[in-house]
């Protein structure tokens, strides 16, 4: 049975939405990471989702999915980079939030 792709488009972008809106909004660093990581799960969604309707068939498309793969190594790397560079700045400022760190520049 073939699914149409245009829910997971959708989907996708619901969460492209929330992403964003949990980037622009929210002050604590960790918080910021899960909305980075939420774009990327869209963006892999949407790939996904965009192999299956080049197809028309119930299998993903290869390429989609080596693309998905290696985008999820990227993003597990990017997101322990950036919580370790997290446990540094609360070591050293002994704060989370992005506004009081914005003091700090030079």
């Amino acid at each position: 049975m073939v699914v149409n792709p245009t829910w997971y488009i959708a989907a996708a972008a619901v969460l492209f939405i929330i992403g964003v809106y949990t980037i622009a909004v929210k002050r604590n660093m960790i918080v910021i990471v899960i909305g980075i990581e939420i774009i990327t799960s869209a963006v892999n969604l949407n790939f996904i989702a965009l192999g299956q309707s080049i197809s028309l068939s119930a299998s993903v498309d290869a390429l989609a999915q080596s693309v998905v793969i290696v985008s999820i190594v990227i993003g597990a790397a990017v997101a322990t980079i950036a919580l370790l560079l997290i446990i540094n700045v609360h070591r050293h400022y002994d704060t989370l939030d992005v506004r009081r760190l914005r003091r700090l520049r030079w």
